[in-house]
């Protein structure tokens, strides 16, 4: 379905080996916001590329929309990649990079006042796939494409809000193949573990909005209050501050530590 009317475009400043690019909103029909992420080469969820999808989010909210009626489709102009998630390195190297960007992003589209539907059109992995997880409704695009948590192939572990939306929307069953299997889905895989709601691309998003008349759902205002208690404890996990917050490091350094003082153990028990 062509877009017939652009209502603003975001820039995603550049950083470091990443050349940053544009979030774009058009309107596809009436009260549907169409965001695409255009930042090659595989709209990777840098700082700045966190920054712009929130200030789109708050655009359609506080700027266009004028009550909370309504549906935001997030897509990729990309063919091959909706978002190959977070640059480890950048995130490992900036500071607060988890607590003060890529959180607020999860926390805000898991709470947004209108009903979400992620668009994937092309890999979704890691930190992309759980943006997606964080939209209320997921729809594949064609027949290329996989989703996946490999973190366990790269060597990190994952954070408690990182897992946590996997573990409120999924099976046990689909949950333990994506994280201890590291398990790629393709469309139709997706569709029958519940993974996304449907494989009919911009098609079976608009048919979805209007099979389940979700253009309307806001319109009473408690939409968003609704998602907050639905998903209060993976809320808590992102708002987490403080001594509470957990992150990559620490895990690893807990972990060697563990691994040390085992090996001294075991090699004690021996003699």
């Amino acid at each position: 379905m062509a877009t017939t009317q652009t209502l603003f475009t975001i820039p995603i400043p550049p950083l470091k080996a990443h050349p940053g690019g544009t979030i774009t909103c058009t309107l596809p029909a009436p009260q549907t916001y169409l965001l695409t992420i255009s930042s090659p080469p595989d709209n990777r969820l840098t700082p700045p590329c966190c920054a712009a999808l929130l200030s789109a989010l708050d655009q359609i909210e506080f700027v266009h929309a004028t009550s909370t009626q309504g549906v935001v489709i997030t897509t990729s102009s990309i063919p091959k990649f909706y978002s190959n998630g977070l640059d480890l390195e950048l995130a490992l190297g900036t500071p607060g990079f988890v607590e003060k960007s890529l959180y607020p992003l999860f926390r805000r589209f898991l709470t947004f006042p209108m009903p979400t539907v992620a668009l994937i059109n092309g890999h979704c992995f890691a930190g992309g796939l759980m943006l997606a997880m964080h939209h209320d409704y997921r729809v594949f695009s064609g027949e290329k494409g996989y989703m996946c948590i490999n973190e366990l192939d790269f060597g990190s572990p994952l954070l408690p809000p990182m897992a946590g939306i996997f573990r409120e929307k999924l099976r046990p069953d689909v949950y333990r193949h994506m994280v201890l299997e590291a398990r790629r889905w393709d469309a139709r895989a997706a569709l029958e573990a519940g993974i996304v709601d449907s494989v009919e691309g911009i098609e079976g998003v608009m048919g979805l909005i209007t099979e389940r008349g979700l253009a309307t759902k806001g319109k009473t205002g408690v939409y968003g209050l609704i998602k907050e208690e639905m998903y209060r404890g993976q809320i808590a996990l992102l708002d987490a501050t403080g001594k509470d917050v957990v992150n990559v490091k620490d895990l690893m350094v807990a972990d060697l530590k563990r691994k040390k003082e085992g090996k001294a153990k075991a090699e004690k028990a021996k003699l």
